[in-house]
């Protein structure tokens, strides 16, 4: 009688942790919808119709979070679109999901020249060739951008700020 609660405990615990381990698909297999939805939102990247890729590659991750390439056609959409930030983040979920990845370590370098992170992007480029130990498409474009460096900066009416000038006046009385 006193076992009967932890025992009912137990089985509980044990009935979880196998309904669990059935319902779990491995890394490697990505939900063949999310594919789908990815190949649509490539074929937008491909038309120009920078808003349609982005439902459809939001959309392929709402079915698969693991979709890895969504991330990266996110990225390069970001990247289009003058989204720096953005496509960092999207790189970065990339690389969460498997640190090896040198499209999204060459992508992220990429992002963050353009955003004006060299040195980062300097770190990025030695990891990509320590993946590629030889030499490889994507450690060459992101070392041809670092050296071209950063796009210069755009002054906007906020970064400049204006000195009121004192015009002479005469008083009349």
């Amino acid at each position: 009688m006193r076992f009967t609660p932890a025992s009912i405990a137990l089985a509980a615990l044990f009935a979880t942790a196998s309904s669990v381990g059935i319902s779990q698909r491995p890394d490697a297999q990505i939900e063949p919808l999310s594919l789908e939805w990815l190949k649509k939102g490539e074929a937008a990247i491909g038309a120009g119709d920078q808003a349609a890729a982005i439902d459809a590659l939001e959309t392929a991750l709402a079915i698969d979070p693991r979709n890895r390439a969504a991330y990266l056609a996110l990225g390069q959409v970001a990247r289009q679109q003058g989204l720096q930030g953005k496509a960092i983040r999207y790189y970065r979920e990339a690389l969460l999901l498997d640190p090896t990845d040198v499209q999204a370590l060459a992508g992220q370098g990429q992002a963050m020249v353009e955003k004006g992170a060299v040195a980062k992007a300097r770190e990025n480029l030695a990891q990509v060739r320590n993946l590629c130990k030889g030499d490889c498409a994507a450690a060459t474009q992101l070392s041809a951008a670092i050296d071209k460096g950063a796009p210069p900066t755009v002054l906007t009416a906020k970064d400049v700020t204006a000195v009121p000038t004192v015009v002479p006046t005469t008083e009349r009385p």
